[in-house]
């Protein structure tokens, strides 16, 4: 995982393995604990940015590029 995208689609499917029984509770329960960690480094890192009136580059917040179309 090296997105933030990333990350969502993973939560997503996380989610539907949590509702259809096919990954144990306790998996998850870490799994999305490790997700929030994930987050809130990454709001702390654009807290301080904001702070000292900068512009943050963190690559895993940047807009994936969308993948070109097929002629």
């Amino acid at each position: 995982m090296n997105h933030i995208s990333d990350l969502t689609t993973e939560l997503s499917a996380l989610y539907h393995s949590l509702k259809d029984g096919t990954i144990e509770v306790k998996i998850a329960t870490e799994m999305n604990n490790t997700a929030g960690k994930i987050i809130n480094a990454q709001r702390v890192q654009l807290e301080y940015a904001d702070l000292r009136k900068e512009q943050p580059d963190i690559d895993f917040m940047k807009t994936k590029p969308k993948p070109k179309a097929k002629a």
